[in-house]
């Protein structure tokens, strides 16, 4: 993979890493670093050496949310041209599991670059906020229809119209997050996980997340048809056969996502 001016790559054991990389920025969130951040993913997407893509932050946060010196003099007909929020949207086309390991401060579009991952693992002392409102503007990638799915109407507001800190164990509480880990072993813990996710059936966990995304806006009867034609889907793959010989044989699977 080319080189990124904002951030960082590697990969091992099937796990990929994307760290943000402007610690001195609180990892504020320019509009190449959004690009690069989405071009990884996408690459990595592709790669089938790669099963689950992490994603986190470089120093003592994860993001302190968009790089407002570089918005400060936009106009609608600029951020129209420049399809402001374009990579923005390439996001939710990741078919792979993402897993945010967050820590510190995950404010503005770092809060909503956390909501696009899969599942959210923070270190304590975590504190999440849309302090939007505070500057005259609001959410625009996503942020009051990902908070408003997972918290409700009535805190999404509260949270939005304030711009109060959320700390991390009132996240977890709302589902915002899924699970609080001591500091120092934030990454360690992650990885872990990672790992669990990466030795399941490749084809299985993106189907599973498929289905789980359309449970969200589907009625359940429609996402009830969507999941059985998931279901059905995986009959035809290598690694479900490969799944039930090694269950009746009583012995580990080796599964290739094919």
């Amino acid at each position: 993979m080319s080189r990124f001016e904002f951030i960082e790559t590697s990969v091992e054991g099937g796990t990929a890493v994307i760290e943000l990389n402007r610690p001195r920025q609180l990892n504020a969130l320019n509009r190449k670093m959004v690009s690069e951040i989405v071009a990884a993913m996408e690459a990595f997407d592709r790669d089938d050496e790669v099963r689950v893509i992490v994603l986190t932050g470089k120093g003592h946060s994860f993001s302190a949310g968009a790089d407002i010196d570089e918005m400060a003099e936009d106009d609608p007909i600029r951020l129209e041209l420049l399809n402001q929020f374009a990579d923005w949207d390439r996001l939710a086309l990741i078919k792979k599991p993402i897993i945010g390991a967050v820590k510190g401060f995950v404010f503005g579009g770092g809060f909503e670059l956390a909501l696009s991952c899969d599942i959210l693992i923070a270190s304590a002392g975590t504190e999440f906020s849309f302090p939007e409102v505070s500057i005259g503007v609001m959410p625009g990638a996503g942020g009051t229809q990902r908070l408003t799915k997972l918290a409700g109407r009535t805190k999404a507001l509260e949270w939005l119209w304030t711009g109060e800190r959320i700390p991390a164990e009132a996240a977890l509480a709302h589902g915002i997050i899924n699970k609080i880990v001591a500091p120092e072993v934030l990454m360690e813990e992650t990885l872990k996980f990672a790992g669990r996710i990466a030795k399941q059936p490749p084809l299985s966990i993106r189907l599973i997340k498929d289905s789980v995304n359309k449970a969200v806006d589907y009625s359940l009867y429609e996402g009830m048809q969507y999941e059985r034609k998931n279901f059905y889907l995986l009959f035809a793959s290598q690694d479900q056969k490969e799944g039930m010989n090694a269950f009746v044989e009583k012995r580990k699977p080796n599964y290739k996502g094919k």
